[in-house]
């Protein structure tokens, strides 16, 4: 992919067809590294999915006979001198604490380091296609928190106002335009 934000988009809508209620994209950079993580608590994976999630010719969609999403995360992460880890605790095996981990790490440094690209952009297709998820978000760079924001928190200050409302969208894109302005 172009940009790592639509790597985020492709596992973060992932999440939601696994179910997620809440979703959290973590971005960590410290000096040349950059790390996400991508944590859900959806319906997590069995071992024996777990162990192919990487391997381009599977996937559980219907209708195409490859997925690329995590399999051009990790080569991406790999390019760079980096790498990616799947953790996963499946609903059937752990009722009560089930979800997915994605953790993929580059160097910034490296000529082949994919862009971050328009992370805001990516939170507001995300909230505005899934109003009735919850998403947290934090990215900061060596100690200092650039953007961050929490669906939850959202709706306790609007109640009944959806998130995918015209004008909370519109607040939405500009708050994290602000905190990245400021503070990049």
């Amino acid at each position: 992919m172009k940009e790592l934000s639509l790597n985020i988009l492709d596992i973060a809508e992932n999440s939601v067809k696994a179910g997620a209620k809440l979703t959290e994209i973590e971005i960590f950079e410290s000096g040349d590294k950059l790390t996400l993580t991508i944590r859900d608590n959806g319906c997590g994976m069995s071992e024996g999915v777990l162990r192919t999630v990487t391997d381009p010719f599977y996937t559980t969609r219907t209708t195409r006979k490859v997925g690329m999403g995590l399999p051009l995360l990790k080569m991406e992460a790999e390019m760079t001198g980096g790498s990616m880890s799947v953790s996963s605790r499946w609903e059937k095996d752990y009722p009560t604490d089930h979800g997915t981990v994605v953790t993929a790490e580059f160097y910034k440094n490296h000529i082949d380091f994919t862009p971050l690209g328009d992370v805001s952009e990516t939170l507001v297709t995300l909230i505005q296609g899934h109003p009735e998820q919850d998403f947290r978000f934090l990215h900061t760079r060596d100690g200092k928190v650039l953007c961050e924001l929490e669906t939850s928190q959202l709706r306790l200050v609007l109640g009944d106002v959806p998130l995918n409302s015209y004008e909370v969208i519109c607040w939405i894109r500009e708050y994290l335009h602000e905190q990245y302005n400021e503070n990049n």
